[in-house]
């Protein structure tokens, strides 16, 4: 079974930072393999992909709204991938997933992140 567990969330200022961690239980192949996600919800909007970081040493790739300002990066000895966010702004608000993918697709429950003044 594969369990995939998201913190860092909170309040933060616009143009502030934080960063969030997922860590991946793995079940039967290694950490390093995974294509590694993270995702963002916003209210009344559909959930929408922010950034990835393939398995394999495979590329990384960003969503255009957050190229620049979020950076995502991986510690494989520890099963964990984290999104660096800065300048942050009040459209970044929404509840981010942290997402598992090897064959079948994995989701964590989510950490909240307000931009607000």
């Amino acid at each position: 079974q594969v369990q995939v567990v998201e913190s860092g969330g909170g309040l933060v200022q616009p143009g502030g930072s934080l960063r969030l961690s997922c860590v991946t239980s793995t079940s039967g192949f290694t950490f390093s393999t995974y294509t590694m996600s993270w995702y963002r919800q916003a209210p009344g909007k559909e959930r929408e992909l922010v950034a990835t970081s393939g398995g394999f040493g495979g590329a990384t790739v960003y969503a255009a709204a957050t190229k620049g300002r979020f950076t995502i990066s991986r510690d494989n000895a520890k099963n964990t991938v984290y999104l660096q966010m800065n300048s942050l702004q009040s459209e970044d608000t929404a509840v981010y997933y942290c997402n598992a993918k090897l064959r079948l697709s994995y989701w964590g429950q989510g950490t909240q992140v307000t931009v607000s003044s």
